[in-house]
């Protein structure tokens, strides 16, 4: 890696928790609320890193399971009906769609899911 320590991720994490432990605690009102907010951000990007590169790469091969290069074909295939003569392709793409769903919400909220991992 052309960077030395500490990684981004890192930098990220140890902002966060000065956020949460130092700052959060010496906040009140409308302050108070959007430090939590940007801790939330945060920690966003800190699963955003983590997850991102893996779940590109199975985001890529679900898609290519189904035949398609990217979205936006996969997209242009249901919008013409392409795909509603082949049940077999529609129930695919109904599992790409809720595994995708699922990537999204282990970054955004990891705890919207019901034991954290979908």
């Amino acid at each position: 890696m052309p960077h030395d320590a500490p990684s981004a991720q890192e930098m990220l994490a140890a902002v966060r928790e000065w956020m949460e432990r130092d700052l959060l605690a010496g906040t009140d009102g409308r302050l108070h609320f959007h430090t939590r907010v940007a801790i939330n951000v945060l920690a966003m990007v800190e699963r955003e890193l983590e997850l991102g590169p893996t779940q590109a790469i199975d985001h890529a091969e679900r898609l290519a399971g189904l035949g398609f290069d990217d979205d936006r074909a996969l997209a242009a295939a249901i919008r013409s009906g392409a795909v509603d003569d082949h049940p077999a392709l529609a129930a695919h793409v109904r599992g790409e769609v809720l595994a995708s769903v699922l990537d999204k919400l282990r970054v955004a909220n990891p705890k919207y899911l019901i034991d954290g991992r979908g």
